[in-house]
């Protein structure tokens, strides 16, 4: 006899906000943000740093991605009076609590790598 007093019971989500991961996933999902944030959890970083270290992404596309990041108030945009002007990305206090999220990320994916 199985004991199912421990199990989660997971059910159809009336909307798409309804459901946490569903809402999870319209923040940090698509093929870009997770790396962004990645990339943040080592500290602020500038538009030319992201762009290294992801050669792939469109420069269109990294702006769109972080312009996203900021309005769902996960990355914060600090802009210095300079010429030229200089632009840092860092990590909201709430951005911050995904750093777990995205360890785990970092972790399956690096398992799935060596079993290709």
């Amino acid at each position: 006899m199985t004991d199912n007093s421990n199990l989660t019971l997971y059910t159809a989500c009336p909307d798409a906000y309804g459901c946490p991961v569903e809402a999870t996933l319209a923040v940090i999902g698509g093929k870009w943000k997770g790396v962004i944030l990645y990339h943040l959890m080592s500290g602020t970083k500038r538009f030319n740093e992201f762009r290294r270290l992801m050669p792939d992404i469109t420069q269109r596309m990294l702006t769109l991605q972080l312009r996203e990041l900021e309005k769902d108030g996960i990355i914060h945009r600090e802009i210095f009076k300079e010429v030229p002007p200089k632009v840092e990305y860092s990590l909201t206090e709430f951005g911050r609590t995904l750093e777990p999220i995205i360890k785990l990320m970092r972790d399956w994916g690096e398992q799935y790598n060596l079993k290709k």
